[in-house]
């Protein structure tokens, strides 16, 4: 997390943009990200300088051409008019094999990992009459951070997207980093993992997965075999709004992730044809309402009979996408868990009884706040084709380390350490109480239950008996009550006259 002088120059480029008409959080990181990226691409060549320079040798894959010097961030400095290094962005440059600084970043291909492959429809938004002097602002203010480091870069860009103050469009919201967080740990991601996100947005779960990795198995880092798996298999994600794949590109480079499998498609369209390829999926889909069924996929109608929500879609989606022995951590909205539909018990059957569920985490409906009120719940699924499902751990999350309300204040209450350590280690749950936070529920059980999954269903609540007195005695209590109240009106009326 990034504090004092950092954090006050990246609020400071914040309001530059928000000052001068650029009041979308989504445009400000996005622009933001543009020039960050820039900004890497001349620390790239600079990089690659300094090693033929040691080494003696040419430059391999340059970054930037001689011809292309004037496009370098470098030399925005060099210039003196804040006119001319405006031109440089928006005036293909003669002497520049005809680009502009972005036509240069658009084409710059592999070599700009990820985020180079979303950035065809880049266009800069500082514009008007005093656009010159706007941007001059923005590159010396950027110039001044330090992108070296890359764990104080990802915390940069993570500080960026916490920003993000309303919800998206198509119900997205972003999701808790504590409680993706909470997600990520309690599924453990191993070496050899496959990892995706079918609605990858800013890219938290993977980001999550790769920081749980280099915390918890740093020494997996000095292995070639998995280095080459972390660079080119280990990360995949789909996301259909072409903004949202900007910025999730960005965060992902941000954090080390330069050349995930990230594609820009709709995760539930026909076009998405992944089948049987990730062994682990974290998510937190879309509950954006109805899908018109002619754009669906037909698998995903079929597991759900024909139902057009895509909260039931997403989760027949993901059974598919796994290999088997794949799990799956996703937050459903409550309705997920006890709807009356055939839809949404036909889903709930399937993964139950043809697949292992693992637990039913269910989260009070402030966790996502100020963006949405809604209910929801996490549900930890492993795909087997075979059943498994003999007891289901449920847990009953009361309080996630903030208040409730919109403002969302640090708190002391906080059960995500407990919901981490009783998931992994679940020996003693089986004999606690349904009165308790967290119990087992056995197949059978829930099954005779139409296949609900809320967690009121199971859990017993036990009532105080509280003792009144009798009305007689209650009655004497207000006749005294009563004469107090007329004795002191007397006495200051006396005082009075």
């Amino acid at each position: 997390m990034i504090t004092g002088d950092l954090k006050n120059k990246v609020d400071n480029i914040w309001e530059t943009y928000w000052n001068n008409g650029i009041s979308s959080p989504i445009t400000v990181i996005e622009q933001f990200s543009y020039m960050l990226f820039i900004k890497r691409l001349d620390d790239m060549q600079l990089e690659k300088e300094k090693k033929a320079m040691i080494t003696g040798e040419a430059i391999r894959k340059a970054v930037y051409a001689p011809e292309e010097k004037i496009l370098r961030w470098s030399n925005f400095k060099l210039v003196t008019s804040p006119k001319e290094v405006y031109q440089l962005f928006t005036v293909p440059q003669e002497t520049a094999n005809k680009q502009t600084v972005f036509s240069h970043m658009k084409n710059i291909g592999d070599e700009g990992g990820v985020f180079a492959e979303f950035v065809e429809h880049a266009t800069l938004e500082i514009k008007g009459e005093n656009a010159p002097a706007i941007l001059d602002q923005v590159i010396k203010k950027i110039d001044k951070l330090d992108l070296t480091d890359k764990d104080l870069l990802g915390d940069l860009y993570e500080y960026m997207l916490s920003k993000l103050s309303a919800a998206g469009t198509l119900g997205q919201f972003r999701t808790p980093r504590h409680i993706i967080k909470m997600m990520v740990e309690m599924t453990e991601p191993q070496k050899e993992d496959t990892i995706c996100d079918p609605s990858t947005g800013t890219a938290g779960f993977l980001v999550a997965a790769n920081d749980y990795m280099e915390k918890n198995h740093s020494d997996w880092f000095a292995d070639d075999v998995f280095l080459t798996h972390h660079e080119k298999e280990m990360f995949s994600g789909l996301e259909f709004d072409s903004t949202m794949a900007r910025i999730g590109a960005m965060n992902l480079q941000m954090h080390g992730i330069s050349h995930p499998r990230l594609e820009r498609k709709d995760a539930l369209s026909k076009v998405n044809e992944i089948k049987d390829r990730f062994s682990l999926i974290l998510a937190n889909p879309p509950f954006k309402g109805s899908l018109n069924n002619e754009t669906v996929e037909d698998y995903l109608l079929k597991k759900t009979n024909k139902s057009k929500k895509t909260e039931l879609l997403f989760l027949a989606l993901m059974l598919r996408m796994m290999k088997v022995g794949g799990r799956t951590a996703v937050i459903v909205p409550d309705g997920v868990l006890f709807g009356s539909s055939k839809a949404h018990k036909e889903i709930r059957k399937e993964i139950i009884e043809n697949h292992k569920l693992d637990a039913v985490v269910s989260m009070p409906s402030g966790v996502f706040k100020p963006y949405a009120g809604v209910s929801t719940a996490v549900l930890f699924f492993t795909k087997t084709n075979s059943g498994g499902t003999d007891n289901v751990w449920f847990y009953d999350m009361k309080a996630d380390g903030f208040s409730l309300d919109d403002k969302r204040n640090p708190v002391e209450e906080n059960d995500i350490k407990d919901i981490i350590t009783r998931f992994k280690n679940q020996e003693g749950e089986a004999d606690r109480k349904r009165t308790e936070q967290s119990f087992m529920v056995p197949f059978e059980e829930i099954k005779e239950n139409d296949w609900d999954l809320s967690i009121n269903r199971y859990k017993e609540i036990v009532y105080e008996e509280v003792e009144y007195d009798a009305p007689n005695v209650i009655m004497d209590r207000i006749k005294a009550l009563d004469k107090a109240r007329m004795e002191a009106m007397v006495e200051l009326e006396k005082m009075l006259g």
